[in-house]
């Protein structure tokens, strides 16, 4: 009698259990959501944020503060996350650097397929090459030869090292043989800063930081990294259309600490899922280059364990290792 009271005071326990987290998913959030991204303010990490947090903050009644955490290629904002309680209220801004640091990065404190849920996906956008407006180079072939021609003289700037601003450019070193020295800086806004001046040469940037500088003309598009061109700059050549097979993109979403209950989560992607439906939204992805890439949080896990899996090869072929 005594065993069969403790099954029902247990059963008790979890269904009580069960009922409070459906409740406290049905009331989330009832109080402002850190949003870590592991870049300063500026770049395309941090552009997507503060649109889709935006939209969050007046769908859900409470502010999706966003809050920049930049340092070691993205690693310093990603741990603060995987540390952080598993309520919902610190998610993290995914982006290709945590798919390519699994591999890059000797040692991690953390795993990241292992420690951060899945929430949403946001975007997938192109890199482009871009060099100074006066770089004697005007197209990729032209760069290539100017590059090993003048050893030395050509140095790379990338938002971080395990950035997929910084892995395009050692996949374009790897399939072309050309040397540059490569510049790693904390996000793409003083990168692209120093581009501007002339103090680096080329950077191939994630679209959505650099598009406003092509459009005015003050840094020049030799091409997108994509497979295809894009719509937003159709007079751009793709990287591939001169290096045979040449394809890097990059992806962003959300997640969240690994023990953030389920039901937080599924209300999470159903109004991330809901925001870039919107028209105004879709468009503003689109100006920057990017199309929106809705689905479950198994269908952004999935994203996440594929670009893993790329940029693994990437980083061996390249050699590129940081301790």
């Amino acid at each position: 009698m005594a065993s069969r009271r403790a099954a029902i005071g247990l059963i008790a326990m979890g269904f009580a259990a069960f009922l409070s987290t459906g409740a406290a998913a049905q009331d989330y959030p009832t109080r402002p959501v850190k949003w870590v991204v592991g870049y300063p303010p500026g770049g395309a990490t941090d552009i997507l944020a503060r649109l889709i947090g935006q939209r969050l903050s007046e769908r859900l009644g409470q502010q999706f503060i966003i809050e920049n955490k930049p340092g070691a290629g993205n690693n310093v904002g990603t741990e603060s996350v995987v540390n952080a309680d598993p309520d919902g209220y610190t998610v993290l801004l995914v982006n290709p650097a945590n798919g390519i640091n699994a591999s890059l990065y000797a040692k991690l404190s953390f795993n990241f397929i292992r420690d951060i849920a899945p929430v949403a996906g946001l975007a997938r956008v192109p890199n482009v090459m871009v060099v100074p407006k006066d770089f004697p180079a005007k197209t990729v072939e032209e760069f290539i030869a100017y590059t090993k021609a003048n050893p030395g003289k050509v140095n790379m700037a990338s938002s971080g090292n395990g950035t997929s601003i910084h892995l395009s450019g050692e996949l374009f070193k790897a399939m072309t043989g050309v040397e540059m020295l490569h510049v790693p800086y904390r996000g793409s806004a003083p990168a692209i800063t120093d581009l501007l001046s002339g103090r680096v040469q080329v950077m191939f940037d994630n679209m959505p930081s650099c598009i406003s500088h092509v459009r005015a003309g003050t840094l020049r598009a030799l091409a997108v990294t994509t497979e295809a061109r894009s719509p937003e700059l159709p007079d751009v050549p793709t990287v591939g259309d001169t290096v045979k097979g040449y394809e890097a993109s990059a992806w962003f979403g959300m997640g969240a600490p690994a023990k953030t209950p389920k039901d937080i989560i599924a209300k999470l992607n159903k109004e991330i899922n809901a925001i870039l439906a919107e028209p105004e939204i879709k468009k503003k992805i689109a100006e920057m280059g990017g199309v929106t890439l809705t689905g479950s949080p198994e269908d952004f896990g999935k994203i996440i364990q594929s670009e893993t899996d790329k940029w693994e090869k990437v980083v061996k072929f390249a050699g590129a290792r940081v301790e």
